[in-house]
């Protein structure tokens, strides 16, 4: 029996999470979401009471269908891939391997959920989710950038801060923060990875998207794992290795 009397979260004991798990549903406007990610994810930060709550979680995933399945695995996984942990406490890959391979393969199941065919941000989410249950730095958090179609990165040699946009917008790099709303008088082109030398996690996850249907979220890919330019000094920069830079431990 978890003793959470002896157990912390963002705003204190966490005597408090045991009601908030047993009311979670399926229901995403349900109040006891809010509440549990302030307490147990808050701003990335996770605590002791976070990796006590990976079992419930991992148990509402279980019961719930592949679609509601989708809240638990959220929160689940972002505590997983918090880089802000408690003090002295272990990597929760090593203190809670059984639950954490639970929750991957009920990720798994919910990547197969037909609704994700038209739905690319939800099927972003989830194989965030996928990625950060296996451990894999930065990405299971940073993927989610496909969704937005851009990433804030500082010039490795300048440290400009360079807007590196792929989508609707077009495919280039600037320091014009509202490029959304007019061209911006400076832009460098991006330079997209060619899918056929795309290796290690590119390219698996390059293959796992055209796999699993969405070419267009695939083709993005190819410029988070390219070339960009920095848009006041010129330097070329790799975009994933800036991704890493910023984000990692």
């Amino acid at each position: 029996m978890t003793d959470w009397s002896q157990l912390n979260h963002a705003y204190g004991t966490a005597q408090d999470i045991p009601g908030l798990l047993d009311s979670m549903s399926p229901d995403p406007k349900d109040a006891c979401w809010d509440r549990l990610w302030s307490c147990l994810c808050h701003q990335g930060s996770v605590f002791t009471a976070s990796y006590a709550a990976l079992p419930a979680l991992a148990g509402a995933a279980r019961r719930w269908s592949l679609t509601e399945r989708r809240l638990p695995l959220y929160l689940a996984g972002a505590i997983v891939a918090g880089i802000d942990r408690p003090d002295d406490s272990e990597h929760p890959l090593l203190s809670h391997p059984a639950e954490i391979a639970e929750l991957h393969r009920l990720t798994e199941e919910a990547l197969q959920d037909p609704g994700l065919n038209g739905d690319p941000l939800n099927y972003i989410q989830l194989l965030g989710t996928l990625l950060s249950f296996e451990g894999v730095e930065v990405w299971g958090e940073q993927i989610d950038g496909l969704n937005g179609e851009e990433y804030e990165l500082p010039c490795p040699a300048c440290e400009t801060e360079n807007y590196v946009v792929f989508g609707e917008h077009g495919y280039f790099s600037t320091i014009d923060s509202m490029y959304m709303n007019h061209p911006p008088a400076k832009r460098f082109p991006l330079r997209p990875q060619d899918p056929s030398v795309m290796k290690g996690l590119a390219g698996r996850l390059h293959n796992r998207i055209l796999a699993d249907g969405h070419p267009d979220l695939a083709h993005k890919l190819t410029y988070v794992f390219g070339t960009a330019q920095c848009a006041e000094c010129g330097t070329p920069f790799d975009v994933a290795e800036a991704v890493v830079a910023r984000w990692g431990a």
